[in-house]
Order: C-alpha cells, then sequence, then structure tokens
C-alpha cells in the first residue's frame, strides 16, 4: 500500500513539473484578488476602522488558491477515464482505496506548494506576517485544506464522466463556497443567513485559522477551526473513497 501511495504521489507531483502553462495560468486570479482588491479596497477598509487589507486579504487569496487547485485535481480522474489510464490503474493488484488515497495526496501536495507560491506573491503585495514562525504554522493548516477539497473535487469526479459537466458543477460549487468563507470580508455583523451559512462553509474554518496563524486574528478560534476542519476531511476522504471504489471504466 506504501508503495501504491508513494507512486501515485510522485506521479501527481510530475505532473504539475510539466504543466507550466497551468501553473502560471492558475496564479492568474490570486494575483487579481491580492492587487487589485487589495489595493482597490484597502483606503476604504482602513477608513472604516479594518486596518490594512492585504494583511486581512491574503490569508484568504492563499486558501483560494489552495481551493481551486485542489478541487480542480479531481478532473484528472476523468481525463484518465477517457484515455484509458484510470482502467490500467484500476486493474492493479492494489486497493481502490489505496489508489485514491495516493491520488488525494499528491493533488494535496500540489495544492499546498501552489499556496506557498502565492504566499510569496503575498509578500511582495505587502503582506507581512506576525513571525517567521508562522509559515512553518501554517505549513500543516494549508495541507488540511488542499486533503480536504481534493478529496471532495475526488468524489464529485467519480461520479461523472463528462469534462464540461465537472466543471459546471466546480464553479457551481466552488465559487460560493470561497465567497462565502469570509476570505473577502470579516464574519463580524453579518446578516443572519449569512452568518448561517459562514458557519456551513468548511472553508470559512481555514480562512480562519490561517489568519490566526499569520496576523493572529481568528474569530471563531483554533481549536474550532481545526476541529471542523479535521471531521470535514475525514468525512470527505470517507464519502470521496466510496464513490471512488464504485468507479465503472
Amino acid at each position: 500500500m506504501l508503495s501504491t501511495l508513494s507512486i501515485l504521489w510522485l506521479r501527481q507531483l510530475k505532473r504539475f513539473v510539466r504543466s507550466r502553462a497551468r501553473v502560471i495560468g492558475s496564479l492568474g486570479q490570486p494575483i487579481l484578488f491580492l492587487f487589485a482588491l487589495g489595493f482597490g479596497l484597502g483606503p476604504m477598509f482602513q477608513k472604516s476602522g479594518g486596518g490594512n487589507y492585504i494583511q486581512f486579504l491574503a490569508p484568504g487569496v492563499i486558501c483560494m488558491a489552495i481551493l481551486f487547485t485542489s478541487v480542480f485535481t479531481g478532473i484528472e480522474i476523468i481525463w484518465d477515464r477517457q484515455f484509458g489510464f484510470l482502467k490500467e490503474t484500476l486493474v492493479a493488484p492494489v486497493s481502490r482505496m489505496s489508489i485514491m488515497l495516493g491520488r488525494t495526496l499528491g493533488g494535496a501536495t500540489v495544492a499546498t506548494i501552489q499556496g506557498l507560491i502565492v504566499f510569496l506573491i503575498a509578500l511582495i503585495a505587502g503582506f507581512r506576517p506576525e513571525s517567521v514562525f508562522s509559515v512553518a504554522l501554517a505549513l500543516p493548516i494549508m495541507f488540511l485544506i488542499a486533503l480536504l477539497f481534493t478529496a471532495f473535487g475526488t468524489g464529485i469526479a467519480s461520479v461523472m464522466d463528462d469534462f464540461h459537466g465537472f466543471q459546471l458543477v466546480m464553479n457551481f460549487l466552488v465559487m460560493p463556497l470561497f465567497f462565502l468563507s469570509g476570505a473577502l470580508f470579516p464574519l463580524e455583523g453579518l446578516p443572519p443567513l449569512v452568518a448561517v451559512i459562514t458557519r456551513i462553509d468548511p472553508l470559512t474554518y481555514g480562512v480562519d485559522a490561517m489568519r490566526g496563524v499569520f496576523i493572529g486574528a481568528s474569530h471563531l478560534g483554533m481549536l474550532t477551526d481545526l476541529s471542523v476542519l479535521s471531521l470535514w476531511t475525514f468525512l470527505c476522504l470517507f464519502i470521496g473513497s466510496y464513490l471512488f471504489s464504485r468507479i465503472e471504466v
């Protein structure tokens, strides 16, 4: 099982290294949010007493990069299924659980690397963590977020066989997950309905945990953030593994 996990993990990393256009293209949205929103809305945010908007925004944008990279890793399952690569993998004398976990760990690693790249870009934009140890503390949280949403994307892709359908479903789910996570706005003073939705959104806890680590501004509390993230990750891994085990090729 360990050898299978490592092989599939390395395969995902090789894909990431080879697809330079994909890496560069996926940085466009985080850069736009950091510089356009960060500097465009920064003066208004500061006048309202919110402080430096780049400091507030950067953890959310890092989570956004991880979210999108993680979820869209699932599309590789559809790609492999259509071109016959998935069938070759599934006939190997290993459990489908091992295959799913290997792909998920590889995708989560790639998404974490993407998050680190966006973190470096945020430093250029003017983001300043509280301490140099913040990055070391943030890495496990970034990987947990990546693991959650890679498993989520894998589960969705396991029951679909069309690229366009996957993209439509993901856009319908991913954009609300991001915009309702508090990545762009504070969680205080929200209308009751929006406040309830943000508490259901698993990304809310990832963004809040990242803010707690980087700038010491956790709204929900680190213990709550990590507990809910871990619970969601376990749930998505369980459901994703079940759906992947039922793939027919």
